[in-house]
């Protein structure tokens, strides 16, 4: 079992931060969810002196049996290859980070072949959900655990906050397969068409995963069960940094729909690490706006963005850091004798 121990949130440091937002000279809240997220960042970093510093992305890559079910447009030496791309700095994830002042990861957990990524390798590969279980009980701990020992890195390194990202193809399957039974809805419900299937490779997508889960029967309330049976590893490991997160009091982003439905597991397994994530966008996967319903969070994008990688999480770094800068430097009611708002 993932047994982890919550930072403590600061509930005085959030106050201390709203009143920092009220005595600005403004209409009060005008900023909207992003001074919730700055009053949320205070209470986990038991701080009104909100910090985004140092700021990384973290890619969990790695591969998925189901692939061999023909329910993807490219095979799995795709994977091995876009995970070397993020590794040497090249990929829309590392373009992006340069642009946001952050550092990117990639880290091996589980693809097929040899990579240049961080080696934390699980196995090569989950197996094929559509005929049993992806893994065992016992690799979907290890995979959980090495999320949450990479954010306990991270914390060493005084690192602000961390966007989560995926690399694996076959994995809008597998996390479309454990939304199904988590949130409760048909498969058709929540199937999309990943990076662009047609009609007919959609209704075949749907219909692998129908099997997967008659064929293993997760249990709904047992997160770790619905993990092993139709996850992968790259889910697995972003559940780990959103547990992590919880534990270090860091911050963690989700970025679409496969680490939403990471999020919710890491939910499921330890109660409360909602309170230590940020949405950052609602992806256009039909699980996108559903997994975050589930979680009670509200994203601050609406771009019908679907690329993964960590690039739409990396996306609200710079509105984090607009808001951190009215936060810190604009002028105030008492600075320029006004009157203060006060809620009616």
């Amino acid at each position: 079992m993932i047994s982890i121990e919550r930072s403590p949130l600061d509930e005085d440091a959030g106050k201390r931060a709203e009143d920092r937002w009220n005595s600005i000279a403004k209409p009060l809240g005008s900023l909207g969810l992003l001074e919730d997220a700055i009053i949320k960042t205070a209470k986990i970093q038991h701080t009104e002196n909100v910090r985004f510093g140092r700021r990384r992305a973290v890619v969990m890559c790695a591969d998925n049996g189901v692939v061999c079910e023909g329910i993807s447009q490219s095979d799995s030496s795709v994977t091995a290859l876009c995970t070397d791309e993020i590794a040497a700095g090249r990929s829309n994830v590392n373009v992006i980070a340069e642009t946001v002042n952050a550092d990117v990861i990639a880290v091996d957990i589980g693809v097929a072949g040899k990579t240049s990524a961080l080696d934390r390798k699980t196995a090569n590969g989950t197996r094929n959900i559509a005929a049993g279980a992806a893994m065992t009980q016992g690799e979907a701990e290890r995979a959980v655990m090495t999320g949450i020992k990479l954010v306990r890195e991270a914390k060493a390194e005084d690192i602000n906050i961390i966007v989560t990202g995926e690399m694996g193809i076959g994995n809008t399957t597998t996390s479309a397969a454990a939304a199904s039974v988590l949130l409760g809805v048909a498969p058709a419900a929540v199937t999309g068409r990943g990076a662009g299937l047609d009609d007919a490779r959609l209704a075949h997508k749907t219909e692998v995963i129908e099997r997967a889960i008659a064929v293993n029967r997760p249990d709904p309330e047992n997160a770790l069960d619905v993990l092993a049976k139709l996850g992968g590893f790259d889910i697995a490991g972003m559940a780990g940094l959103f547990i992590g997160g919880a534990e270090c009091g860091i911050p963690v982003v989700i970025d679409g729909a496969i680490s939403a439905a990471a999020a919710l597991i890491a939910e499921r397994l330890v109660s409360g690490c909602k309170d230590y994530m940020f949405a950052s966008h609602v992806s256009a996967e039909p699980t996108g706006k559903m997994l975050l319903d589930a979680l009670g969070l509200r994203p601050l994008i609406t771009a019908e963005m679907r690329l993964g990688e960590g690039t739409g999480g990396l996306m609200l770094l710079p509105l984090l850091d607009c808001a951190l800068s009215v936060y810190n430097n604009a002028h105030r009611f008492d600075d320029i004798k006004l009157e203060r708002y006060r809620p009616l």
